[in-house]
């Protein structure tokens, strides 16, 4: 496969900037290969009807931190306006993190982050660049420390929306009110250490899980931090050759207990977004689900074989995403092409704050 067979032209008016109010009134593509119909027009808030008692839903429980900073790096009497993306924490004042323009900044920069979050009444945060490394991450010594960082970060920072987002408002000089630390945040959210949503989540609310649960429909909690990869493009048309970021997921053994009760009684396991299927597919190569703690960087591409999941959850993906490829292997790649087509044409709204699909696997 070539990066090349996952591309696709995207009007710009079908990036939602915004999420829908509420959250399960988005609508979802029901994609069942082989099926009658093969796609299906419904909402989130009729996913009960869409599934079967008995199925197990799984979901990632992991927080965004609002690691987003912005500020000013000051060098003698000169002082550059700069962005900063924090996204590992190397000690007890240091973080790595991408910063733009990162040209501008050398070791020894003091640099001043704040008004990233408009409701901060901290001021600022402040330290010093005192590294660079590839791939343009810079490692920053903060003036704070420990749990005192942690409080300042919380304060200053901004949640670390996706870059199409951010740049599609600019473009279209979107100035609507955000609440992004709500919106980005899913209802489940409880262990932090992710820099990016596991958007399919967001769709969920307290009225929709008790739907759920009246359908006789289960559920359970992974943990898969999303990393740094998330915001980093596939660089090689050979996908052979395309090397994921390692990220940190726990599977408890309750959570194990509960995925092997469902596989022993012939329930379905739905996974509720590709970070819970990468990890459930990680700690499944076995063909037995196990207990997980460390990192992953498995690429499911197509040729894949799932081992796990019986049906999955998602939003509608980038092209040339190595997600827009996962959803490929368990859907079928001329599936998923047909998906995105009706999708486009029929006014879905896409990616992080956009509509998403129930998926089904292909048949084999």
């Amino acid at each position: 496969m070539k990066l090349s067979d996952f591309d696709f032209e995207l009007p710009e008016d079908r990036i939602a900037l915004h999420p829908v109010s509420p959250r399960d009134s988005a609508r979802m593509l029901v994609v069942r290969p082989g099926g009658q119909p093969l796609l299906a027009d419904s909402r989130f808030s009729d996913l009960p009807a869409a599934l079967e008692p008995g199925d197990l839903l799984v979901f990632n429980n992991t927080r965004v931190l609002p690691t987003r900073l912005l500020g000013r790096r000051i060098r003698g009497e000169n002082s550059v306006a700069i962005e900063a993306l924090l996204i590992r924490r190397l000690d007890e004042a240091c973080w790595e993190g991408f910063a733009r323009p990162g040209k501008r900044l050398a070791p020894a920069d003091r640099v001043i982050f704040g008004n990233a979050n408009p409701a901060c009444q901290l001021g600022t945060l402040e330290g010093e660049v005192i590294a660079k490394g590839e791939e343009g991450l810079v490692t920053f010594r903060f003036d704070l420390s420990g749990p005192a960082l942690d409080e300042a970060l919380a304060l200053v920072g901004a949640m670390p929306l996706p870059p199409y987002i951010l740049e599609a408002r600019r473009r279209l000089g979107d100035t609507a009110e955000a609440d992004d630390r709500a919106d980005y945040q899913t209802i489940f959210a409880e262990r932090d250490g992710a820099l990016a949503a596991p958007t399919a989540s967001l769709h969920f609310t307290p009225a929709l899980m008790a739907g759920l649960a009246a359908r006789g429909i289960d559920h359970c909690f992974v943990t898969l931090h999303v990393g740094a990869g998330t915001f980093l493009p596939v660089k090689t048309d050979n996908l052979e050759e395309h090397r994921m970021h390692a990220e940190w997921g726990e599977i408890t053994p309750a959570a194990r207990d509960r995925i092997h009760a469902a596989k022993a009684a012939g329930r379905r396991v739905i996974a509720v977004g590709t970070t819970a299927c990468r990890l459930l597919e990680s700690a499944g190569r076995s063909g037995m689900i196990e207990t997980w703690l460390g990192e992953t960087d498995i690429f499911i591409r197509p040729g894949f074989r799932f081992q796990v999941i019986d049906g999955l959850i998602t939003n509608f993906h980038l092209p040339k995403s190595t997600l827009l490829m996962l959803v490929s292997a368990f859907a079928g790649i001329d599936t998923m092409r047909a998906a995105y087509a009706h999708a486009i044409a029929s006014g879905y709204r896409f990616y992080s704050y956009g509509d998403g699909s129930l998926l089904f696997p292909a048949r084999v």
